[in-house]
């Protein structure tokens, strides 16, 4: 685990789980040791800090290129805390650059690592739950490691979006049994039967509302 995850943890963690004590149900379906994907719902940016609080093994979350690229003093400070939290770099170009990430995932995951997928794709607009992205189930069969369904309630209301300070508010965190993917893709359809599978157990998790559409991005004409 990095030396700064663990100050992080330390400091922050302590903080959340004493300050908020988020109630956590199922923490035995973690895989005490090898690679997984944790795939939850987006309320917050919130959703993170709470995972990595409540989760006792180093948790690889994604990062956007900037903060590995910035210049100044500023910029080598970003890069710092994102290198030594172990995160992993996200381009947002497109195309190839997307993939990128994922490529650099495959060996975090087969070397035993956890890394935590969002896969609506950007935060919720408005607290329902929306179709998954097959991104996740096509990592999960490239690096040969199952999927644990994250369920986050309360996020929301802790950390809204555009708030300075965040709220007292009960944050609940439930992890479901993984699901396995490896030996059944064998095409799209497949990739997108687990995918499906996937998020219809977070959405037991979690009680939402499902939508069979992809979440509109913050900024969008449809946001």
């Amino acid at each position: 685990m990095p030396l700064l995850y663990d100050l992080a943890k330390l400091t922050v963690g302590t903080t959340l789980r004493w300050g908020w004590r988020p109630r956590v149900e199922g923490l035995e379906h973690l895989p005490r040791h090898g690679g997984a994907i944790l795939a939850g719902n987006h309320l917050s940016v919130a959703d993170e800090l709470f995972l990595a609080s409540v989760t006792p093994r180093h948790v690889a979350f994604w990062a956007k290129a900037e903060y590995f690229a910035g210049h100044g003093p500023r910029g080598w400070l970003s890069r710092r805390i994102v290198g030594g939290m172990g995160a992993i770099r996200v381009e947002r170009a497109g195309g190839r650059a997307v993939l990128s990430a994922f490529d650099a995932a495959v060996p975090v995951l087969r070397a035993g690592g956890l890394v935590a997928v969002y896969p609506e794709g950007t935060r919720s607009p408005d607290g329902r739950l929306y179709r998954g992205r097959t991104g996740m189930t096509r990592l999960a069969h490239d690096a040969g490691v199952p999927i644990v369904p994250v369920g986050v309630l309360g996020t929301a209301e802790v950390l809204p979006v555009d708030a300075r300070l965040p709220r007292r508010h009960p944050v609940t965190l439930r992890f479901g049994p993984p699901i396995a993917v490896a030996g059944r893709i064998d095409g799209p359809r497949d990739i997108r039967t687990v995918t499906d599978e996937v998020m219809a157990a977070i959405q037991r998790l979690t009680g939402q509302e499902y939508v069979p559409r992809y979440a509109p991005r913050r900024g969008s004409p449809s946001a």
